[in-house]
């Protein structure tokens, strides 16, 4: 019987489902995972990257505006900012309703700086660049992402020279 699961092995049938579940939970993800193709317009998450186009743009359609979002900054330059992780797409008017481009943008988590902890199924994510400090991403813990952005906001206040000063930020 080597190798195969059985109920004694771990104490129950309700841990060998938990068990099962999450495997399968595990491998619906691993499936799911975002990738992006040579043509798609690859963003990173909470940040923007400039897009030039040939001709002028007059109307701007964004398949899911949670996933991303595009904002001018003149006819021919465009802002794109990742929004949310995922995938959707863009379409690009001119003014005689004529398609300037056409693109899939693929939103993606910039890794080389962030630390996931987890405890359990409850995550909480770190910038750690060079310090680990809270950042706000989605699907963290609802407790530590509403903490995390209740600090943000304060942070933005202080800076635009409004707030009380009386939360130092540290959480407590």
């Amino acid at each position: 019987m080597s190798g195969l699961l059985t109920r004694s092995s771990f104490g129950s049938s309700r841990t060998l489902l938990a068990l099962v579940a999450g495997a399968t939970v595990v491998a619906a993800i691993a499936m799911s995972a975002i990738t992006a193709k040579a043509n798609d317009l690859v963003v990173k998450y909470d940040q923007s990257q400039l897009l030039r186009v040939t001709r002028p743009v007059a109307e701007i359609i964004i398949g899911n505006p949670t996933i991303a979002d595009i904002s001018v900054q003149s006819k021919k330059l465009l802002v794109v900012t990742g929004k949310s992780f995922g995938k959707t797409n863009m379409i690009l008017l001119d003014g005689e309703q004529n398609v300037i481009q056409e693109n899939k943008i693929v939103v993606l988590q910039d890794q080389s700086q962030v630390v996931n902890l987890r405890r359990g199924i409850a995550r909480e994510s770190y910038n750690c660049s060079p310090r680990c400090n809270p950042t706000i991403t989605v699907a963290d813990e609802q407790t530590y992402f509403k903490k995390a952005a209740e600090n943000a906001e304060l942070k933005i206040k202080l800076s635009e020279g409004g707030g009380t000063g009386a939360n130092t930020g540290t959480g407590q």
